[in-house]
């Protein structure tokens, strides 16, 4: 079994579709990754626009890339620009360094995947990310 089951990551997405709708946020996308980087599940709702699944994808895989939630990603780009450029090249390019990749961990306090989310303000996908970890009984890491 892996650490990050399909079932896991459709209550992850379920979950911040459902925060989304309380705030009253833009149609959003939701990608979810396992801890290799590899995607688990993505959807986007209607209305969402073409390119949610690779920025909500480039947010996750950058807080996995660099261990670290995007929102220190995003203030680590600021600091140090010409190495988030290096790691967004050797990585293809699928590095986002913006706000909205939260970090997924199980009890043990393990990193298992990462959420990233994509459609409305940065630190609104972040909210949306957190509250869809917490829903799956997994700890959200944003920072």
């Amino acid at each position: 079994m892996t650490a990050l089951p399909l079932e896991k990551a459709r209550q992850i997405i379920d979950a911040a579709f459902a925060k989304g709708a309380d705030l009253k946020l833009k149609p959003l996308g939701v990608s979810v990754l396992d801890a290799g980087g590899h995607l688990v599940a993505f959807q986007r709702q209607d209305g969402a626009s073409f390119l949610r699944p690779q920025m909500s994808a480039g947010k996750a895989y950058g807080a996995l890339a660099i261990g670290m939630g995007s929102r220190k990603v995003e203030a680590f780009a600021k600091e140090r620009p010409h190495l988030v450029a290096g790691i967004s090249d050797v990585s293809g390019g699928r590095v986002l360094p913006v706000v909205g990749g939260v970090l997924i961990r199980d009890k043990a306090g393990a990193v298992i995947g990462a959420v990233g989310i994509s459609g409305d303000t940065s630190d609104n996908d972040e909210a949306a990310a957190i509250a869809g970890i917490e829903a799956a009984g997994f700890t959200a890491d944003p920072g």
